[in-house]
């Protein structure tokens, strides 16, 4: 999915501490698959980059009496008798082959900006690194589509859509991550990694694609269907405004031959009616949820493309190993 970039906005780079990462994984692997993660970040905003220093997860309950801002607030405050970094900064979420674009997912995300102005969303996902390819990608609503969500959801139809020129393309951006460790740290690093015993052969050139592909797939089979009946609700729409304005013509038709008659017979004119009161104007669909599936639908086939060209590559270096070998 193509991302815009507006360089106006306050952050322009993301930095992890590696601490912050592994507890992000940490939070994802006990939640288990098929389950969504979430937590806090906290950091602070240097220059143009956002430092995020230390995050908390958000505890599952589903007690109605559980408030989560007052739980988030309750810990931001122990963290900072403690003397640690207590700033929010955003939030995290794990997700299952990028499906995480829906209104609950924005809603959140617009909050967080309009409270925290340099705010981001951190989305991890554990099987694709799993398939070894670390995936921590941050994001922000666009300017745009900030605009257009203040205004609810009289906004997107589709005549705003155009007029903001708003598309799937448009409507995250993406801030580039980076995860750093202390010299401490990597120095410990490299004492594990001569202290633990490594397994005698690594799957690294392991070319079973098929339940990941599969996977993909089947998502992109998802959002084609939601598509195709979201299409049809707009066809019906325009289906339904055609018909009506078929009646509106032939209601002012009749009244305008009434009219004549009348002024024959010399008689006053039938007074001017509302149109809006005889046919209640057809509200059109909203096309939120259009977007958000359009915009997912692109999200997985760039997955499958990045996906692809590594199996490719993997493929065209076991070739060669093999014909080395041969020879």
């Amino acid at each position: 999915m193509e991302l815009t970039k507006n360089t106006k906005d306050q952050v322009e780079s993301v930095q992890i501490e590696g601490l912050v990462a592994l507890k992000i994984v940490k939070h994802c692997h006990e939640e288990g698959p098929g389950e969504i993660a979430q937590g806090d970040l906290l950091g602070l905003l240097v220059d143009k980059t956002l430092e995020v220093t230390n995050c908390f997860p958000r505890p599952r309950n589903e007690d109605d009496e559980y408030d989560d801002e007052n739980y988030q607030i309750d810990m931001m405050r122990k963290l900072r008798e403690v003397n640690v970094d207590h700033f929010h900064v955003g939030w995290y979420q794990s997700t299952c082959l990028g499906s995480f674009l829906n209104r609950n997912f924005v809603e959140s995300q617009f909050h967080y900006q309009r409270s925290i102005e340099e705010s981001v969303v951190l989305v991890y996902d554990p099987l694709q690194t799993h398939q070894g390819m670390l995936s921590f990608k941050a994001y922000r609503l666009s300017q745009k589509m900030l605009d257009l969500y203040a205004g609810a959801e009289k906004n997107f139809t589709p005549e705003m859509l155009i007029k903001e020129n708003v598309d799937f393309t448009n409507i995250l951006e993406e801030v580039p991550v980076t995860i750093k460790t202390s010299n401490l740290v990597n120095t410990l690093i490299c004492e594990i990694e001569e202290t633990v015993q490594l397994p005698e052969k690594e799957e690294f050139l392991s070319l079973a694609t098929g339940s990941y592909l599969e996977k993909n797939v089947h998502l992109l089979i998802e959002g084609a269907d939601e598509l195709c009946q979201d299409s049809q609700k707009l066809h019906n729409f325009q289906r339904n405004v055609a018909r009506q304005q078929q009646q509106i013509d032939a209601y002012k038709q009749r009244r305008a031959q009434e009219n004549d008659l009348r002024k024959q017979r010399g008689e006053q004119p039938l007074p001017d009616e509302d149109l809006n009161k005889l046919f209640r104007p057809l509200q059109p669909p909203q096309r939120l949820d259009n977007l958000l599936a359009t915009a997912q639908i692109a999200t997985c086939c760039d997955q499958l493309n990045d996906y692809a060209a590594q199996s490719f590559s993997k493929l065209f270096l076991a070739e060669s190993i093999q014909k080395l070998a041969e020879a």
